[in-house]
């Protein structure tokens, strides 16, 4: 019988070895048809990553500084002024996507930021985490950074 931590690092293991067999990138009518909140929460974990891959890599800074700023830019406030910038920039069906994950229901409130910062927000990893499991990643690229 496993111990405990045995047992869970067996389990993550598996998860990890699915999740890098997995066949991404899914239909897009797979992706139009997820619950836009869980699209922004898949679009959450891309934007973080990618947000703290460009702070490693652009700086010199020690990791407390770094997770500083990556909170900052990931923050509903972050999020929300940076949409305002790539609005403009969306296609018809990203934005379709963002209004979707905007005016979705959230099991959530936000303690940080304004009603609409955190509604918007939500929009912004709603696309993104559509971009990212369609496979469009050079897209994000493309409106993020």
């Amino acid at each position: 019988m496993l111990s405990g931590n045995r047992l869970l690092f067996s389990t993550v293991y598996v998860i990890i070895c699915e999740m890098l067999t997995n066949t991404l990138p899914v239909p897009e009518m797979q992706a139009r048809q997820m619950n836009p909140v869980v699209l922004a929460f898949v679009g959450d974990a891309v934007y973080t990553l990618l947000v703290r891959e460009k702070l490693a890599l652009s700086s010199g800074e020690k990791a407390g500084a770094l997770n500083k700023r990556a909170s900052e830019l990931v923050s509903a406030h972050g999020q929300s002024e940076l949409l305002e910038r790539i609005l403009p920039a969306l296609t018809e069906e990203e934005a379709e996507i963002y209004r979707r994950g905007r005016n979705a229901k959230k099991p959530t409130k936000s303690k940080n930021a304004s009603v609409g910062e955190y509604v918007r927000s939500t929009g912004f990893e709603a696309v993104i985490g559509y971009l990212y499991l369609t496979g469009r990643t050079e897209r994000i690229e493309e409106l993020f950074f």
